[in-house]
């Protein structure tokens, strides 16, 4: 229904049997309300038209109109009131401060990309030479800049494929080498990724069969030795990045399993291309590829500090049959991923490398400087200690010290509606705003948006 046309018009003109609600001056609220046409003409609003587009703009005018009906804001303050509300873009998705300790936060959408990173992915919003040779006109090899980009970060691998995700390299790998056939995994490597995808769902669904060996808590490499046979497509070892056992525990190393004679599929998770000396328990690539894997499989948003992406790298032969399966097609990744994740191997440390290796003494400095910047204002903040995590599926078991500005535990949802959004969490009936995913040059936008939502009576509370 059009809003100038409808029983309840813009025009002025009540619905019949309406009751005047409270104006102050006993009026009906909708009588002085600005019609839509009107309010549309603001310079202002013409211009969020050119940049939000009209239906996104026309929507929030509506909804200002409704505060004027309801007597939230004089009819007058409309225009006023829709340009305070609009968006900064025509997308959903909200900027979100990080700052609840995990590093690799899924729902927040994990790595944030680099400055380069983004940089890129601008360069890349437009025609590109995605697939093209510009020296000679002819078309060339998708992402090739960005798969040179990994094998030179990578010298262990002799090539390299990029998909839309982790899971999406394993679906690849086992479509591509192990159909009609099995896949031998240890029992104690069966796992859940995440949102109730299950790793044997997902493999069995390729066509693969799974031939599981050895226990929850210790497999062999004798295990997969007794299985290999003339069905066997390759063996899988996955690393656990999600959970830890411990206890009496054992498992066949990616050395001991590139003996048997049939290929070994090897996911890492989550994204180290090279060891790290903060997770010395965690795996990468180039340690596992020359331990011996054929193929090893990773997420790019995860400890890489890239754009969501799964990551393929091994020997020739088996990449070369990825690449050319019919399923790479519907697999294959956009020009802004290729361009992200080129300038997140190439470029200059990633925001996540810099979390990881945040020094928790500058990270107790910021606290406390933020915690006595608000006190001034009368406000219950304070400098604690803290324990980030990794996240994402990475490094499970790991923490790491951090420090946190403390506010009264309301805060915490206060925050998540702030311009921008905080996201904290809620530890001892306190609210902590961990800085270890917090880059330094957000501080003072987490100090404005405390303010913005401390209650003007009883700062404190």
């Amino acid at each position: 229904m059009d809003h100038q046309d409808g029983p309840t018009t813009l025009r002025g003109r009540p619905e019949a049997g309406s009751t005047a609600r409270g104006t102050g001056s006993g009026g009906d609220p909708r009588r002085h309300i600005v019609r839509t046409d009107a309010v549309l003409g603001d310079p202002r609003l013409v211009t969020a038209v050119e940049r939000l587009g009209p239906d996104l703009v026309k929507s929030v005018v509506g909804g200002a109109q409704e505060r004027a009906r309801a007597g939230e804001i004089p009819g007058a303050s409309v225009a006023d009131a829709a340009v305070a509300a609009l968006p900064e873009t025509a997308a959903g998705l909200r900027p979100v401060i990080n700052a609840t300790g995990v590093l690799l936060h899924t729902n927040l959408g994990r790595a944030s990309l680099s400055g380069a990173a983004q940089e890129a992915v601008l360069a890349a919003c437009g025609h590109t030479d995605v697939e093209l040779d510009l020296a000679t006109g002819a078309r060339s090899r998708r992402g090739r800049t960005a798969l040179a980009a990994l094998l030179e970060r990578v010298p262990a691998a002799e090539a390299a494929h990029v998909v839309n995700n982790g899971a999406a390299a394993l679906v690849l790998a086992a479509t591509a080498l192990a159909a009609g056939k099995e896949i031998i995994v240890s029992r104690g490597e069966m796992v859940e990724i995440g949102d109730g995808f299950r790793l044997p769902d997902l493999l069995v669904s390729t066509g693969a069969r799974l031939r599981e060996v050895g226990t929850t808590n210790r497999t062999v490499a004798g295990d997969y030795a007794q299985a290999v046979g003339p069905d066997t497509g390759f063996l899988l070892k996955v690393h656990p990045s999600n959970f830890r056992v411990t206890g009496f525990t054992s498992s066949a190393s990616v050395a001991e399993l590139s003996g048997l004679g049939v290929p070994v599929v090897a996911d890492i998770g989550s994204g180290l291309l090279r060891p790290d000396p903060m997770l010395p328990g965690e795996p990468d690539a180039t340690s596992w590829l020359r331990a011996g894997a054929s193929l090893v499989t990773a997420s790019g948003d995860k400890l890489l500090g890239g754009p969501q992406c799964g990551i393929v790298l091994g020997q020739a032969e088996y990449v070369r049959r990825l690449n050319r399966h019919p399923l790479a097609r519907a697999l294959r990744v956009d020009k802004l991923t290729l361009a992200a994740l080129e300038a997140t191997v190439r470029g200059p440390a990633t925001p996540t490398h810099a979390a990881l290796h945040a020094d928790v003494r500058a990270l107790r400095e910021r606290a406390e400087r933020l915690a006595a910047e608000l006190c001034d204002t009368g406000l219950d903040a304070r400098a604690v200690d803290s324990e980030a995590a990794v996240g994402g599926g990475g490094a499970p078991g790991v923490t790491l010290p951090s420090a946190a500005l403390s506010l009264p535990a309301p805060y915490a949802a206060r925050l998540r509606c702030a311009t921008p959004a905080v996201m904290g969490r809620v530890e001892g009936g306190r609210c902590l705003l961990d800085l270890r995913a917090v880059p330094r040059e957000l501080d003072q936008a987490v100090v404005a948006a405390v303010r913005s939502v401390a209650p003007t009576a009883g700062l404190g509370r």
